[in-house]
């Protein structure tokens, strides 16, 4: 990670961790669960070379950013807040940048172009689409009713519950468990598929070196905070009411694997290739679906990826 700058920002009332590199356009970018800003080292270093200023914040709650105490502190409201003030930071001239998203930094990133689309100048987000609020069903709810209730987001819901259980296992093997194979069903006293003493095998996208870099920041800072995103999902649907319907009207090209647990879930399919994404996102102008690849496409496919990103940011510089 040679030539990566690492500095606290404040913003919006909290601390922010930020890595950076490079000079030019600035690109931010947001990561996901169970992740931190390490995982774009593949994108900063890449895109850092090609005549960008790439920047990683770890997103509130994880790393070295800091942690509020209370759930209700991870709304949408309070993220889209820390990344608009970021964006001042990082460009204070125009306050205007490149963004690029996965998981939930790609659900955030949906709704900072929903909010504040004078802040982006066009998105690249990986494995996480647009996601429609349905008016009637709380999310949280529909996942429950469909997966049951060993489903990872109803069992995220209740606080200290998981990760009382994550702290009988142990952070080294949960975290490699959910960067390897991260399950959609957690079932208690059975949190994951393989047996507890059975070694556990990286993927070959991920050496130990790296997956132990992940262990011992979550083995400081625990899971709570990046579990309290999941916790505001109901919380952010009620807030989110007024934009129901809106357009998200920012350029942008969207990324997922074919094998990504997001691409298999209830009718997710149909809405990103049958009109209803291009419907809710008409500025879209591209959907790609990388073939073999799971959810940590940033990772697993770093040069297409950077490739993407590259390709469609260079048309607005």
């Amino acid at each position: 990670m040679e030539g990566i700058k690492h500095q606290m920002v404040k913003v919006n009332g909290i601390n922010i961790h930020i890595a950076e590199k490079g000079e030019g356009p600035v690109i931010l970018f947001l990561h996901g669960f169970p992740e931190l800003w390490y995982s774009w080292r593949h994108q900063i270093l890449a895109l850092s070379s090609m005549g960008y200023r790439a920047v990683a914040p770890d997103l509130r709650g994880y790393g070295d950013s800091d942690a509020p105490d209370s759930v209700e502190s991870y709304t949408c409201f309070h993220i889209i807040g820390d990344l608009v003030e970021l964006i001042d930071v990082l460009d204070p001239d125009v306050g205007k940048v490149f963004v690029v998203g996965h998981d939930w930094g790609a659900y955030m990133a949906w709704l900072l172009c929903l909010f504040r689309p004078d802040k982006v100048k066009a998105l690249v987000n990986l494995s996480v689409p647009f996601l429609r609020s349905h008016r009637e069903i709380k999310p949280v709810d529909f996942w429950r009713s469909y997966y049951g209730a060993d489903h990872y987001i109803s069992r995220f819901q209740k606080p200290g519950e998981i990760e009382g259980e994550f702290a009988e296992i142990g952070v080294e093997r949960v975290e490699k468990e959910l960067l390897t194979d991260f399950p959609v069903i957690l079932p208690k006293g059975k949190l994951f598929k393989r047996p507890l003493d059975e070694p556990i095998t990286l993927p070959s996208w991920l050496s130990e070196e790296e997956a132990n870099y992940y262990v011992a920041v979550f083995q400081k800072t625990g899971y709570t905070g990046a579990l309290n995103f999941y916790r505001n999902f109901n919380r952010n649907w009620e807030l989110l009411k007024p934009w129901v319907g809106s357009k998200i009207k920012t350029p942008a090209k969207f990324i997922v694997g074919d094998n990504d647990l997001v691409y298999h879930m209830p009718g997710m399919k149909d809405y990103i290739h049958n009109g209803g994404f291009q419907e809710d996102v008409p500025s879209l102008q591209q959907v790609v679906v990388m073939e073999g690849v799971a959810h940590f496409i940033n990772m697993e496919k770093p040069d297409e990826i950077n490739k993407y990103i590259s390709d469609f940011f260079t048309q607005f510089v």
